[in-house]
């Protein structure tokens, strides 16, 4: 799924630019060589997909000045990279600023990144991104546990513990987004919730879930484990850190990636949770969260369609639509298995066709 070679390469930053790398450019050729078709239907050449270049956007005359800018980080990889697409594609149609936006994206590996770096440029020439290396790869997947779902054991679903090193000091606020998802709002209304008190993190919580199930009995038998959240001024609920608000600027100086680092450690010694880089967010920041309303991450749509559990919005307004879980709905729509939800995400994808019909 990673191109054929390994997410633990090392890559040179790339910044987006229009030029055609020689590597893509024998790759393309090899593709089409071997044929079309059988490019876009093999499910592990995700890296031959060809992506239609997205209309341009442009501000609206309320946008006085670079100060609007919001900042967006997302992770980039050929796997998810028909999702992220969409994702980008929305959060520009929908932005009233679509000129201020910068994009941060972090990849692991240095000749996906060029491949990426000329799949992002050809589909939006105009976007502002950056593409930054996860430093040492294979350090962070030595600090990875098995979990229940061998798609959450990538080094790069745990790029967001380290954000606050890989992206420039002097940005202080970025809006975290996973790749599973579409905007149907203005990025700029989530970037802009404020960060009460000395909260590092923003993110719509979910008190209701039943926090103890995040946690393995040997974490809850513990005293001195269990006593994290003890603290009576700490409530602890689920959040989902597909989507957050995060002051880079209180990450650093809290040192919050070696605190995630440390229980990350002790999760390999002995077992206290079971789900991929959720739990140690958790342990962390739980309880100390600052409010965004439910609206921006209506999450969990990705469900089961296997056994038809296609799941239904939360009640209440939607914002962002967000297909967490195990089925993701370019892949259920590729196999005529589509859940009622996944249509809303099909007018974002950026897919070209072999059967596409150009102007």
């Amino acid at each position: 799924m990673f191109y054929n070679l390994s997410p633990c390469s090392i890559m040179p930053k790339l910044r987006g630019s229009g030029g055609t790398p020689l590597l893509f450019f024998i790759f393309s050729l090899l593709s089409t060589l071997n044929g079309t078709n059988s490019a876009i239907t093999d499910t592990n050449s995700n890296s031959s997909l060809h992506f239609k270049e997205a209309p341009q956007f442009y501000n609206s005359p309320s946008c006085s000045s670079i100060n609007s800018s919001v900042n967006v980080a997302m992770t980039l990889d050929i796997a998810y990279l028909r999702g992220s697409m969409a994702a980008i594609l929305s959060v520009l149609q929908h932005s009233s600023c679509p000129e201020n936006i910068v994009f941060h994206f972090v990849s692991s590996s240095s000749a996906e990144s060029t491949h990426l770096n000329f799949t992002i440029t050809k589909s939006f020439p105009y976007l502002q991104f950056t593409i930054y290396p996860i430093q040492d790869v294979a350090s962070v997947a030595g600090l990875i546990s098995t979990s229940i779902r061998s798609a959450l054991d990538c080094p790069l679903n745990y790029a967001r513990n380290y954000l606050a090193d890989l992206l420039p000091q002097q940005l202080q606020k970025v809006v975290y987004l996973d790749s599973d998802l579409v905007l149907v709002d203005d990025i700029a209304e989530l970037a802009a919730t404020p960060l009460t008190g000395d909260s590092v993190l923003a993110a719509p919580e979910y008190c209701n879930a039943n926090f103890t199930t995040y946690f393995t009995p040997t974490f809850w038998s513990n005293p001195s484990l269990s006593l994290t959240f003890a603290n009576r001024n700490r409530r602890p609920c689920y959040f989902n850190t597909g989507v957050m608000v995060i002051d880079l600027e209180r990450w650093r100086a809290g040192d919050y990636t070696t605190k995630i680092v440390e229980w990350m450690e002790l999760q390999k010694r002995m077992r206290i949770y079971e789900l991929g880089s959720l739990p140690p967010f958790l342990l962390v920041f739980a309880g100390n969260i600052a409010p965004v309303d439910h609206s921006w991450n209506q999450h969990g749509l990705g469900g089961d369609n296997f056994h038809g559990l296609c799941r239904d919005l939360h009640p209440g307004p939607v914002s962002l639509l967000h297909w967490s879980g195990k089925g993701k709905p370019w892949a259920r729509l590729d196999a005529n298995r589509p859940c009622p939800l996944d249509g809303l995400w099909s007018p974002y994808d950026l897919l070209q066709t072999p059967y596409t019909i150009e102007s």
